[in-house]
C-alpha cells in the first residue's frame, strides 16, 4: 500500500515543471495499481476464474465469429448479449441521472453522499455494457460508423442510441472525474471540473432520456414478431419510465453490498443516514411504478390485451405484472409506512429482477414466440456475460478502495486527520488543496 506522501505534491504543483508533476503523477499511478489486501479471498477466486475463461472465450469469439460461441442465427439475430448485457443492463444505470437530477438539479442536498459512487456505477455500467456490445457485432470494426459518419443512418434509431450512448459516457466521466483529480491531488483541476459539473449533467439528463426511450424505439419495429402483451406504441416511454425505479433499485441494492463490503470507505455521516437516503429512494421508486402500472394498464385497455391472458404467454404475462410490478407497490409502501429500510432494500431486489424479467420477455423470450425453434443462449454466452459483469465489479471496487467516491473531500480529510495525526505535513496539505 503505497504512503501517502508518495503522492504528487500539490503544494509545489505551481513550481515544479510540467515533466516532473507528469512523473510525479504516473509514478503515483502506478503504486496505486498494486494489489491490496488478501488475493486468494473466495469472491477473488470465483470471479478470476470467470474472467481469466471468458477472455479466452471472447478471443475465440473474435477468431471463429458468432457462431462459435453463440446460438444466434438470422432467425435470432439478437441474444442474451443484447437483451442483458445492454437492453437491461442500461436501464439499471439509470439512477445515475435520476439522482444528478435530484441533487444538482433539485437541490435535494440528502442524497450527495450517494451521487459520486451511483455515477461511478452508472458510467461503468455504459462503458462495459457498451464494450459487450461489440460481442453481438458480425463486423466489429465498423462500430465506429456512427461516429466518423461513414455511414451516418441519420433516420435510424440506432444511430441516435450510439451518439448518445458515446455523449452520455463522456458526460458521466466529467460529472465523475473532480473524484479523480481529488485522488491525483489537482487542486486547480478539480476546481476546474466542479464547474463543468452542472452543465454535464443537464446535458447528461437530456441525453438518458432520448437513448433509454430510444432502446425501446428500438421494438417499434417489430410489431409482428414481439408478443401482443409486450409489444405497444408505448414501449418507449415504458423504457424510460422503467430505467427510473430499475436505476433506484440498483441503488438501493448497491448500498446494500457497499455497506457491508465498504464499510471502512464510509464516514459517519453517511451510516448515519443510510436508512433515511434508502426510504427517499423508496419513495421515487414507487411513484415510478406506479407511473408504470398506469401506462400498462392504458396499454391493457387500448390494445383489448385481455383476450390474450387465458394463453401459456398470458400466465407468464401475470407473473410479471402481478409478482414484479403490483407486489413491489404494495411492499414499497409498507416499507415507508412502518419506515423498514431491510424492507425497502429486500423490495428493491424484488423490483431488479422484475426489470429483468420484462427486458428479456421484449427482447428474447416473447420475441417471435411463434417460432418452432427457438433461441436458448449457450452456455458461453452466459459465461462471458458472467465475466463481463466480473471485470466490472473489480474495476468498481478498484476505483472505491483508491478514490474519494463517497460523501465530500472534506470528510476524507478528517478521517485521514483521525486516523494520521501524527502525519501533519500531508494534513495541512491535503486541507489546503480542497
Amino acid at each position: 500500500m503505497p504512503s501517502r506522501t508518495d503522492r504528487p505534491n500539490a503544494s509545489a504543483e505551481g513550481t515544479m515543471s510540467f515533466r516532473q508533476l507528469v512523473h510525479e503523477t504516473t509514478r503515483f499511478v502506478l503504486s496505486e495499481l498494486k494489489p491490496r489486501g488478501k488475493w486468494l479471498t473466495p469472491f477473488n477466486v470465483v470471479t478470476g476464474v470467470i474472467i481469466l475463461s471468458g477472455v479466452v472465450m471472447i478471443a475465440i469469439r473474435f477468431a471463429y465469429g458468432l457462431g462459435s460461441v453463440s446460438n444466434l442465427s438470422q432467425n435470432y439475430p439478437w441474444g442474451i448479449w443484447i437483451g442483458f448485457d445492454v437492453v437491461t443492463g442500461v436501464a439499471f444505470a439509470g439512477g445515475a441521472y435520476v439522482l444528478t437530477f435530484v441533487v444538482h438539479i433539485l437541490k435535494v442536498k440528502k442524497f450527495e453522499p450517494i451521487v459520486r459512487v451511483t455515477v461511478l456505477n452508472g458510467f461503468l455500467a455504459y462503458v462495459f455494457y457498451a464494450g459487450a456490445l461489440l460481442l453481438d457485432l458480425g463486423r466489429p470494426w465498423n462500430v465506429i460508423n456512427p461516429i466518423i459518419g461513414n455511414a451516418f443512418g441519420l433516420s435510424s434509431v440506432l444511430f441516435l442510441v450510439a451518439w448518445h450512448f458515446l455523449l452520455y459516457m463522456i458526460c458521466e466521466f466529467l460529472e465523475f472525474s473532480p473524484a479523480v483529480a481529488e485522488w491525483l491531488h489537482w487542486p486547480k483541476a478539480r476546481r476546474i471540473l466542479e464547474g463543468l459539473t452542472t452543465g454535464a449533467v443537464i446535458f447528461g439528463i437530456t441525453l438518458s432520456t432520448l437513448h433509454q426511450s430510444g432502446l425501446g424505439a428500438l421494438f417499434l419495429l417489430a410489431p409482428s414478431k414481439i408478443h401482443p402483451l409486450w409489444y405497444s406504441g408505448n414501449i418507449p416511454v415504458l423504457f424510460f419510465v422503467s430505467s427510473i425505479f430499475a436505476g433506484l433499485s440498483m441503488v438501493i441494492i448497491e448500498s446494500f453490498f457497499t455497506q457491508k463490503v465498504f464499510k471502512h470507505r464510509i464516514g459517519h455521516a453517511l451510516h448515519a443516514a443510510h436508512d433515511s437516503i434508502l426510504l427517499g429512494l423508496g419513495k421515487g421508486a414507487v411513484g415510478a411504478l406506479f407511473a408504470y402500472a398506469f401506462l400498462k394498464l392504458i396499454d391493457f385497455v387500448h390494445y383489448r390485451q385481455w383476450i390474450h391472458l387465458g394463453t401459456p404467454m398470458g400466465y407468464w404475462y401475470l407473473f410479471e405484472i402481478v409478482g414484479f410490478i403490483l407486489l413491489p407497490i404494495v411492499l414499497f409502501l409498507q416499507a415507508l409506512r412502518t419506515r423498514s429500510a431491510r424492507l425497502i432494500q429486500f423490495t428493491a431486489f424484488l423490483t431488479a429482477v422484475g426489470v429483468i424479467l420484462n427486458r428479456l420477455n421484449v427482447s428474447v423470450i416473447a420475441f417471435k414466440w411463434y417460432e418452432a425453434v427457438r433461441y436458448y443462449p449457450s452456455w458461453i454466452e452466459i459465461w462471458i456475460t458472467l465475466a463481463i459483469i466480473s471485470m466490472e465489479l473489480w474495476v468498481f471496487r478498484w476505483v472505491i478502495t483508491r478514490m474519494p467516491v463517497f460523501g465530500e473531500a472534506h470528510q476524507v480529510v478528517e478521517e485521514t486527520i483521525a486516523e494520521d495525526a501524527e502525519d501533519m505535513e500531508v494534513v495541512t496539505w491535503k486541507a489546503s488543496a480542497i
